[in-house]
């Protein structure tokens, strides 16, 4: 008795499609072989099901079932199919799947059937016309044979097959698969008497024959050739040999046939096997030796004896290293664990080294031949590292022969015991465009295509240049931020042109919601309806049923309802989907009858549907074949829904019918789907009306599209060109409006704002998922076609490979290559029609056909389920392309593969996307304004008669700064930091403003840059010129001893820290300058909007970032996709495809402070297109489309950046009263906590022993900055200036200046902190200042360290002349990147603030720092006694290596904590009502934390805490968790932490409480 299948097999894992097959089918038997190697399952079906899916069935089963055994599953259907099927409706169904059949079976028989005619001269008979061949005349009847039991007994429908003979066609293929044939004949016939052949090859092994590669490398190779040259014997069985060799039972191209006793054992093409000895042959020497280690002995090696120091080990200028060798190479992805020595081939990706404890060094470096990657490690000894080091360099080819092992440090397999290494040349293959006229690429995708394209702009520009194309259109999905960089990609003299464009997601809200409207309203007939179909063509596919009702003036009137009899079998999709089958329909009416009848019933009626498009796209289809007249109105209730339901995010049926309340029994079944829509209709006109909408004329005039129903419409693609500037600016405006008026999960651009800013723009249709190829798939009237083809500019047809994907899926209407070719020919007809260029372009995504593994990985890690069947969307030279569309004919492939494109970028000139001019803003006057704020404040200062040294500074600043146009950015920062300083906040100035004394001057800074200096501010006596001053040159005011002014009597303020100007502006001014300010992070946003008063609304715009992925989320997307297919991937080959994959952009964002001001006058889409940070809708900041970086060269960029110091310092104010700037800088206890924890009244032991009292304090409370402080030991503020600008460097102190001060060659005044010392250093020591200049700029940005300095030779042997030190050289060598000395001096003086107040403030320095500094404060671990801190914080030690980045923040504010306990200082238990939600309080000389510090309670909580504590006591822990929202996980934490331990549990009261 039959049984399911899915009963039979249960446990079997099929995916979800196939399992809906199988629930239909069922299993008659299974039987087993005696030996049990075999299993054989009958299985019976109603429905078809393919010969792939039957493979991957026997496939699932021996592998999920039987995973251990050696068994073979087969599968054998029977299908019992319904009347529908013919055998000619079965061969168009079963088509696909019988030659996938028949490929496995025998590729003749494959062949014949996939080329022959086929024809049913009745429906019992089938004829196939072939070509008069001898093989096709041999395999005739087998291919009856096989069709005829298919057809008869697999599937029920009797049929005889008959061939017609044609005589063939020649071509060179066919010559060379006779010939194949041929070969694969004699080479079995040699298998099969080769004692015979090898007698008369006098006992060679004749299998393998040796020759030379194009290189002159000897290559071992397929004996087949070989073969033909063997005399045979008159009696081959030649008809039973062509029969084996034409069903492919021989070895393929890429084996090898091994006379062994023991039969034939195929080898990879990659290796050479060992060849078991034959009597009297000769055996080749092994390839794999496992046990081979060393160098070996080479013939003629052109060495003498003394080997010991040699690299090479031949004369053989190829030689790198070692010696030489003449192996056959194998490819790497071929290499199967350690199979021992090697020969490999590659190209070298990395290359690092460095040294070992044992003095040795060792080289390791990746080499990938494109299979895969290896690392290959060497262990050189330190007398040849750098001769070896010098000649392996990245990027060169090279041959290698070596040991594979597994590396017992990270387990990967590696090539190791280095035999060898030669040059090698390059084997990779280069397309090349060869043809005389060339094309263009109108349609291409780089890395900025939202995560789609995989190739740099720079790259495809390169490309198409060196293939000779004139120009290349750049065109990413809804973006133009790949613009800047291509434009850098050429120079202002290459011909070359780039057209900037964009494939847009077009919306059509040029569509009325009427179709064809006459003057009806809405008390008039309409006949609401809906079709199922077998498919989504009405020129394909049938209508199997209609349903439809008739309404009068808003009342359901008449249904009418059928099945249609669609003639074809109805595919089992739509038989899942409407539970209509063949036995439904078969007795029902044809269309022919039916169709009549129902446009009878419509008649004088509007035509309402849901989708109506569809629906009347076969109504209009079927009456045009049967003759019918069909001029209808037409509404569509789906276009309704947008404009009156706009909440709704979809607008499928059964979701409308849901939001208005309407019933729908059975979905997709048409007199269901029709009466829903009905009653739909009727509610829809209802609220028409209520708008006063009576009429179909009003209907259509109605204001339909609102921002909110653009963005819920569907999108097509389309190509956008810009042809000038004009047409630039009005895309930048296109693209802003579509990332912020329009955008939901894409930018949406609506046709009529298209046409507002057409003008310089050229459209063009796109691909597959443009709206003209939509339409053609649809098989809308001509009608439609036409009015979409007339809105474009040009036509795009693509590749057929980029359209295969439709052939894969049932929801496209195309079912074969020829339907593709179909479509693209009616695009070029469409052309000619309607007079519009038609173009050929790739659609492309990356750059070369191998480059698809990049986007199919990306793809996977999106989600995609079609991620593995990647089209071909690579770039293609002008042959490939005319190929691709020979089919068309060589007249018009050359049209549009050539000519069209070419008129295409002819219409386009050559512009650039950013402007080259530069555009700062304008405040009137505001030179007038700089020089009247810095002489009022100078004179406030060092009083009317200014010192000559404050003169000239200012004079030689003012000059350079009003003369290059910079004092607008001056009068900006002073109006921004006035302001904050108004509103009660301190900004510190960062980089290196703080080098111009004009910026002091005008309040920007407080760093003060001329040299120390003493100042009296009663009668303005100032010294800048005695001993004792003048010994302090290079160093800080603050650092000189207290005096009393000579003159007065009063004490002398101590000012200057020794900052040259030129390190701002350079000593011609021409160092563009940026002025960097550090807000309270409380104060940034009130500073963002400032900028608004003073620039005007709409003038500024937030500096905008692009994020691409990075190299650990690349890794990440590689390594999950490798994973989830059961694939293992070295690191270093992941490493190799990491590179193709970053750099694509993934999201946008905003600088955390960068602000663009656009100037008055000035449109924004003449820089750069705007739109939200990461499209986030709900948020109003608007930032610039292109990265900050590729416009401030154009607009001016303002730096107002948040900071934790200026926050901290205005909540000590508030606690202390102090004014932070009447703060000494000179404070010998403040100093001391630099050098010892004295000040604080304890001892290292009491924390922990740490010896500093620097924790805690910014710049210099990591442990990293007190192990400088401990090396360097501070005498002074300047000191610390230095450490600062040391600890904010990179490779400035750690193997530099700390080595130095180690080995007693510099001290902390003589080393290298700062970029200023290398300019003032190196002009004291003679060199021109320009020149020490430029050195400074050329070391502080590590151009010297990363060798890409290429003056550095000069600008070294001109310092060594002048008497520089050899260390200072060295140590100018080691530098890649230094702080400004102005920014180290402004930090370390915000820092000293705060630190003064540690020492004489200490509960509000340790309030302020819990409030504002401590990240994972946690009040369970930290504030119930010092005992239990220890506690936790032993346990913290003991687990250090392991700590998460939570717990190693936790375990830093642990250690300040145990500071404040150490000095006497506790806490407070919280108390609800009194405690702050983020601050902590002094009360009672203790601190009580706040309500955030509860471990689980995040801000928000604790503000809601705090709101709710307001309204009253909380009477018990439910009213707190009503009244706050907090979980009862983080409840309980309170009462375990005794904060709510004394409310009940609830307010219920019982009889024992009265």
């Amino acid at each position: 008795m039959a049984k399911g299948f899915l009963e039979v097999f249960p446990t079997l894992n099929i995916a979800e499609p196939l399992k809906e097959l199988l629930a239909m089918a069922e299993v008659e038997k299974v039987t087993s072989a005696r030996d049990r190697s075999s299993i054989r399952v009958y299985m019976k079906s109603t429905r078809l099901i393919h010969k792939q899916n039957i493979y991957d069935l026997e496939r699932g089963i021996k592998d999920q079932l039987f995973p251990d055994k050696q068994i073979t599953i087969k599968i054998q259907e029977k299908y019992r199919l319904s009347g529908q099927y013919t055998p000619e409706k079965l061969l168009k169904m079963y088509k696909d799947s019988l030659l996938l059949e028949l490929k496995h079976y025998s590729i003749v028989e494959y062949s014949m059937f996939r080329k022959a005619q086929i024809v049913f001269e009745d429906e019992g008979k089938m004829v196939l016309t072939v070509e008069d061949t001898m093989v096709n005349r041999d395999k005739t009847n087998e291919l009856k044979r096989v069709l005829e039991k298919v057809f008869n007994e697999r599937c029920g429908l009797p049929v005889e097959v008959a061939f017609q003979y044609i005589p063939p066609k020649e071509n060179d293929r066919r010559k060379q698969i006779e010939l194949k044939l041929e070969r694969e004949a004699q080479a079995i016939y040699w298998q099969n008497h080769k004692d015979e052949l090898e007698n008369v090859s006098g006992g060679e092994n004749i299998s393998q024959t040796v020759a030379k590669s194009d290189n002159g490398e000897k290559k071992t190779h397929n004996s087949n050739a070989a073969i033909m040259d063997i005399p045979m014997p008159e009696a081959a069985p030649w008809d039973a040999l062509m029969d084996q060799a034409a069903s492919g039972n021989v070895p393929g191209n890429d084996e090898t046939i091994s006379p062994v006793s023991d039969g034939i054992k195929p080898v990879d093409a990659g290796k050479t096997a060992a060849a078991k000895p034959q009597s009297g042959g000769k055996t080749e020497k092994p390839q794999l030796n496992k046990g081979r280690k060393g160098w070996g002995r080479d013939k003629d090696s052109g060495f003498g004896e003394d080997r010991k120091f040699s690299v090479k080990r031949s004369n053989n200028p190829d030689v790198l290293y070692g010696r030489d060798f003449e192996d056959d190479f194998m490819e790497i992805e071929k290499i199967d664990g350690e199979i021992g020595e090697v020969t490999l081939r590659g190209q070298i990706l990395t290359c690092e080294s460095r040294e070992l404890r044992s003095g040795k060094f060792i080289l390791t470096f990746d080499v990938t031949d494109f299979t895969d990657t290896i690392t290959a490690k060497m262990f050189i000894r330190p007398e040849i590292f750098n001769e070896v080091k010098d000649m392996i360099k990245t990027g060169m080819f090279i041959k290698i022969k070596g040991v594979t092992t597994i590396d017992k440090f990270d387990g990967e397999l590696t090539l190791g015991s280095i035999v060898g290494i030669k040059k090698a040349d390059d084997f990779t293959t280069k397309r090349m465009d060869n043809s005389l006229e060339k094309r263009v690429e109108l349609h291409c995708h780089t890395k900025m295509s939202d995560m789609d394209g995989v190739s740099d702009v720079k790259d495809i520009i390169k490309r198409a240049m060196k293939w000779g194309h004139k120009a290349i259109a750049i065109t990413d999905h809804g973006d133009v931020q790949a613009f800047p960089d291509a434009n850098h990609a050429i120079g202002k003299d290459d011909d070359f042109k780039i057209i900037y464009g964009m494939e847009a997601y077009l919306v059509d809200d040029l569509k009325g919601l009427v179709e064809h409207p006459m003057g009806q309203s809405f008390a008039d007939t309409f006949v609401v309806f809906d079709l199922e179909t077998t498919g989504f063509s009405p020129s394909k596919n049938q209508i199997i049923e209609i349903g439809a009702v008739k309404v009068v003036n808003g009342s359901i009137t008449e249904r009418f309802s059928t099945f249609v009899n669609p003639k074809v079998p109805i595919p089992f999709e739509i038989e899942q989907l409407t539970s209509i089958n063949d036995d439904m329909v078969l007795d029902a009416p044809t269309i022919d009858e039916i169709l009549p009848k129902f446009m009878e019933f419509c008649q004088d009626a509007v035509m309402v549907a849901h989708n109506a498009d569809f629906d009347m796209s076969f109504i209009k289809h079927n009456c045009s074949a049967l003759g019918l007249e069909c001029e209808k109105t037409v509404l569509d209730t789906v276009a309704l829904s947008r404009v009156l339901l706009p909440a709704l995010n979809r607008f499928k049926l059964d979701t409308v019918a849901k939001a208005l309340n309407v019933s729908l029994a059975h979905h997709h079944r048409a007199v269901d789907d029709a009466a829903c829509t009905a009653e739909i209709f009727v509610k829809l006109v209802e609220m028409l009306r209520d708008r006063g909408v009576e009429t179909m004329e009003d209907l259509d005039q109605m204001e339909s599209y609102t921002e909110e129903t653009i963005r819920k419409m569907p999108s097509y693609h389309a190509i956008m060109l810009a042809q000038n500037d004009i047409g630039r600016v009005n895309l930048y405006r296109l693209v802003s409006d579509s990332h912020i008026k329009y955008y939901n999960r894409r930018p949406k651009i609506p046709k009529s704002e298209f046409m507002k800013y057409r003008e310089g723009i050229l459209l063009g249709s796109a691909c597959e998922a443009g709206e003209l190829y939509r339409t053609l798939l649809r098989g809308s009237s001509q009608e439609e076609v036409a009015r979409i083809v007339q809105f474009y500019d040009y036509l795009e047809i693509q590749p057929l490979g980029n359209n295969a994907f439709m052939l894969r899926t049932d929801k496209e209407p195309v079912e074969s290559e020829e339907d593709l070719k179909d479509i693209n020919r009616q695009i070029v007809e469409l052309g000619e029609q309607f007079n519009k260029l038609v173009v050929a372009t790739c659609d492309v995504h990356f750059l070369d056909p191998e480059d698809e593994v990049y986007r199919r990985i990306i793809m996977a890690g999106k989600g995609f389920k079609d991620a593995d069947d990647q089209a071909p969307l690579f770039l293609r030279t002008t042959e490939e392309m005319l190929k691709e569309f020979e089919y068309l004919g060589s007249e018009k492939a050359e049209e549009v593969v050539i000519e069209n494109t070419n008129k295409i970028a002819n219409m386009c000139e050559k512009i650039s996307p950013v402007r080259p001019d530069k555009c700062p803003p304008v405040i009137e006057n505001s030179d007038g304004m700089l020089r009247e704020i810095c002489y009022t404040r100078a004179h406030e200062i060092y009083g009317e008669d200014l010192p000559p040294v404050v003169v000239e500074r200012l004079e030689r600043e003012l000059n350079s700064i009003i003369s290059n146009g910079f004092a607008v950015m001056y009068i900006i920062a002073q109006k921004l930091v006035w302001k904050s300083n108004e509103d009660g906040y301190l900004v510190g100035s960062r980089g290196s403003v703080g080098s111009s004394f004009v910026a002091t001057m005008a309040g920007i800074t407080e760093v003060n840059p001329l040299s120390p200096h003493y100042i009296c501010s009663n009668c303005h006596y100032v010294d800048f010129d005695s001993d004792l001053v003048k010994s302090y040159a290079g160093k800080a005011g603050c650092d000189m001893p207290d005096r009393n002014c000579p003159h007065c009597g009063q004490k002398l303020i101590k000012e200057g820290f020794d900052i040259p100007f030129e390190t701002f502006l350079g000593f011609k001014g021409n160092k563009e300058p940026d002025i960097d300010l550090n807000f309270s992070g409380d104060y940034q946003s009130k500073a963002h909007k400032y900028t608004e008063v003073i620039f005007g609304d709409g003038q500024t715009f937030r500096a905008g970032t692009i994020g691409t992925l990075a190299d650990k989320t690349a890794f990440g997307y590689v390594k999950n996709y490798y994973e989830e297919r059961g694939v293992h991937k070295r690191n270093c080959e992941i490493d190799r495809i990491v590179q193709g994959c970053v750099g694509v952009r993934r999201t946008t964002g905003q600088h955390p402070g960068g602000i663009i001001v656009l100037p008055l006058g000035e449109n924004i889409y003449s820089f750069t297109p705007v739109q939200h940070p990461a499209n986030d809708m709900t948020t109003d900041i608007i930032t610039t489309h292109f990265d900050y970086h590729s416009i401030d060269h154009n607009l001016l960029k303002l730096d107002i950046l948040g900071h934790d110091d200026p926050t901290m310092i205005r909540m000590l104010q508030d606690l202390t009263g102090v004014d932070p700037q009447t703060i000494p800088l000179d404070s010998p206890e403040v100093m001391s906590l630099f050098q010892n924890t004295s000040a604080l009244g304890i001892e290292p032991e009491d924390i922990g022993g740490c010896k500093l009292g620097a924790l805690g304090i910014p710049e210099f409370g990591t442990d990293f900055a007190m192990q400088m402080l401990i090396d360097t030991k501070p005498q002074a503020f300047s000191d610390l200036v230095r450490i600062a600008g040391l600890s904010h460097g990179t490779d400035v102190w750690l193997g530099n200046a700390q080595t130095l001060i180690q080995e007693g060659k510099a001290t902390i005044s003589t080393a290298i902190c700062t970029r200023d010392d290398i300019m003032t250093y190196l002009i004291g020591k003679g060199l021109d200042s320009e020149e020490a200049f430029t050195i400074m700029e050329r070391v502080r940005k590590g151009a010297v360290a990363n060798g890409k300095c290429k003056e550095w030779p000069e600008y070294k042997k001109d310092m060594l002349d002048h008497g520089v030190p050899d260390w200072y050289v060295w140590s100018c060598e080691k530098i890649k990147y230094m702080f400004p000395k102005a920014h180290a001096a402004a930090y370390v003086m915000m820092a000293w603030r705060i630190a003064w107040c540690k020492v004489f403030y200490p509960l509000a320095y340790y309030a302020a720092f819990f409030s504002i500094r401590a990240t994972s404060f946690n009040y369970e671990l930290m504030c119930q006694g010092k005992e239990r801190l220890e506690y936790f914080m032993h346990d913290y030690e003991r687990r250090k290596d392991t700590l998460s980045k939570k717990e190693q923040d936790t375990y830093k504010d642990m250690r300040i904590v145990q500071e404040m306990y150490a000095r006497g200082f506790e806490f407070l238990p919280i108390d609800l009502y009194k405690a702050k939600a983020h601050h902590f309080q002094i009360i009672d000389n203790k601190l009580m934390p706040s309500i955030s510090t509860i471990d689980g309670l995040g801000d928000k909580a604790a503000d809601a805490v705090v709101e709710a504590a307001k309204d009253g006591k909380f009477l018990s822990r439910d009213d707190f968790r009503q009244r706050t929202k907090v979980s009862k996980t983080v409840i309980d934490l309170m009462v375990d932490l005794g904060i709510l331990a004394d409310l009940p549990e609830s307010n219920q009261l019982s009889l024992f409480d009265l």
